[in-house]
């Protein structure tokens, strides 16, 4: 069979199953399969397709036909310009969230922090932008911390990044020039109408706070609650939020001593980023 019948029937499937975007996820999948890169594959449509690489983009199919999201499939998401593992143990990197970093990079830092840290992919993507600076990525999931510590090694920053288990700052020690976070923001009562690529396929914990309210904000109390004893004289604080959730974590940030507040939107002019400066 050649790619070209390959794709076809690969699309046909994935629209089948509803799957948004399915003709575009099919031609990634297949790239993968085939092992070249997205934009070769115009070229090798008309080539015949090796029984093993079949076999391994209808596998990849059926996945993503049962709304696994790609990059778990194919086991990489690229993020501010880098390749990052991803696994269904750590949330998938969005695009969104590369405002947060491209945020901190505005900024002096020497020494950074990472609440729940997943993938690794903010702190490593700062590191990577500042050659002298060290950082510490803490995360609950021994899983996710194992990701991260791959990609730390992938991305020759083993040296300046430290990866440990930690209930938010229960096991940080020392002061921090920044301390930025992506926490678990979803309110409980909106989990079930989430999309299942996110809802049945990322961890729970990793989107849902705890909190007996269930209103989203537990983690940023938990973080504007500790995050002035942890950071240096004028060290920044920055997390990212959910849609509409701005001005209570600002609030929570104010609260605790924080100055400078701020609410900073994304590309598509959502709010997305509160930032806040300690004394």
């Amino acid at each position: 069979m050649r790619a070209q019948e390959l794709l076809a029937e690969g699309v046909g499937k994935l629209l089948a199953a509803g799957v948004d975007g399915g003709a575009r996820d099919a031609r990634w999948l297949l790239a993968h399969a085939l092992g070249i890169e997205r934009d070769r594959l115009t070229l090798a449509l008309h080539d015949p397709v090796p029984e093993a690489q079949q076999t391994l983009f209808r596998q990849a199919i059926t996945a993503r036909a049962h709304h696994q999201p790609v990059a778990q499939i194919i086991g990489a998401r690229l993020f501010w310009g880098r390749s990052f593992r991803v696994s269904p143990d750590v949330l998938d990197p969005r695009p969104e969230t590369e405002t947060l970093v491209e945020t901190a990079l505005q900024h002096a830092f020497g020494r950074v922090l990472d609440l729940g840290t997943g993938s690794g992919a903010i702190l490593l993507s700062l590191l990577a932008e500042r050659p002298g600076a060290i950082g510490v990525g803490v995360d609950l999931s021994l899983d996710a911390l194992d990701i991260a510590r791959h990609n730390a090694k992938a991305l020759n920053l083993s040296q300046r990044a430290q990866f440990m288990r930690s209930d938010w700052f229960s096991a940080v020690e020392g002061k921090f020039d920044l301390i930025v976070s992506n926490p678990p923001y979803i309110a409980a009562s909106d989990f079930a109408g989430l999309a299942p690529e996110v809802r049945d396929w990322e961890p729970r914990m990793a989107l849902v706070p705890d909190g007996c309210d269930g209103s989203g904000l537990a983690a940023y109390r938990t973080i504007a609650a500790h995050a002035p004893e942890y950071l240096a004289a004028k060290g920044w604080l920055m997390v990212e939020i959910g849609v509409g959730q701005g001005p209570d974590v600002l609030a929570l940030f104010t609260q605790a001593g924080l100055r400078q507040g701020q609410i900073l939107s994304d590309l598509s002019g959502r709010g997305r980023v509160v930032v806040a400066q300690a004394q």
